[in-house]
């Protein structure tokens, strides 16, 4: 009688295994080699694509995939000074919505922004830093610790209008 393994397909599939797993650990040995060139581009990439996943799932529809929004209703995010400036405006906005009229670029709108606080700080930092870097935008990052801080200042308020963003964050629009 010869010896027949129960588990032929073992073998491959723990080296296949072994090599995925072995090649997890390079970017983190690259940044303890202080090779944070390597680790930046490794950690922009995936940034980028959660934040334009949840921009085309959520903002899509009412700002365009384009950021060019609709015309008097809800506002574009290409070239939005209230998007590019303090990033605890578009942070406040995302967490609490907002209503009524607000100027764009010269032009008014008149729409109403549902609240999206039920996003984690990760989401709304990615969604903000993709639009934020998006069509002809060339606005900063947003961190999670910057939506985690605006999330505590603001509470549990209710939706913001134009003049109060004004209020609470002086330059708010331009």
């Amino acid at each position: 009688m010869t010896y027949q393994p129960r588990f032929t397909t073992a073998a491959p599939i723990l080296l296949c295994a072994v090599t995925l797993l072995s090649s997890c650990g390079s970017e983190s040995r690259a940044a303890a080699a202080g090779d944070t060139a390597t680790t930046a581009a490794a950690t922009a990439e995936p940034v980028a694509t959660r934040g334009e996943a949840t921009y085309v799932q959520i903002c899509a529809t009412c700002h365009q995939a384009s950021g060019i929004g609709v015309e008097g209703t809800y506002p574009p995010l290409k070239h939005s000074s209230w998007l590019a400036g303090d990033p605890s405006v578009p942070i406040s906005i995302v967490i609490a919505g907002l209503q009524g009229e607000i100027i764009v670029d010269g032009k008014v709108f008149n729409g109403a922004m549902q609240p999206w606080g039920m996003l984690s700080d990760d989401d709304i930092a990615n969604v903000l830093t993709y639009a934020r870097s998006q069509w002809g935008n060339s606005a900063g990052p947003v961190t999670a610790a910057q939506v985690t801080s605006v999330r505590a200042k603001i509470g549990n308020r209710g939706t913001w209008t134009a003049a109060e963003l004004k209020q609470e964050y002086p330059g708010a629009g331009g």
